[in-house]
């Protein structure tokens, strides 16, 4: 089956003449999301190439699911050198995200929850 819509570059897959990755347009579908949904949140794609990249991981499903999980296992390997490097930078982050969170919780405008 052919996939106009979809192409591989640098060993990742890419919504053709984008900048949109296949992980994160499945990511967002995984959490639920309809494909009107996704394309409102990336506003360079069209409702087609939207659909497309759905169906491109649905018919490549399992060799998608292993490149993610390879890109998962090396973010978290990079995330925990990062840290390792500067434990102190890290804790005031964790912190200031806390003390956001707190307030977010606490406004009572606030949506996100």
């Amino acid at each position: 089956m052919n996939y106009p819509h979809v192409e591989e570059r640098n060993g990742n897959f890419y919504v053709q003449g984008s900048r949109v990755s296949l992980e994160s347009i499945i990511t967002v579908w995984r959490e639920g999301h309809s494909p009107e949904e996704i394309r409102d949140a990336f506003p360079t794609l069209n409702l087609v190439e939207v659909y497309a990249a759905i169906a491109y991981y649905l018919d490549h499903q399992a060799e998608m699911d292993k490149l993610f999980r390879e890109h998962e296992i090396e973010y978290q390997a990079q995330r925990a050198a990062a840290e390792a490097a500067d434990p102190e930078r890290y804790a005031r982050l964790r912190q200031r995200f806390a003390e956001a969170r707190e307030r977010l919780q606490a406004s009572p405008q606030s949506s996100i929850r």
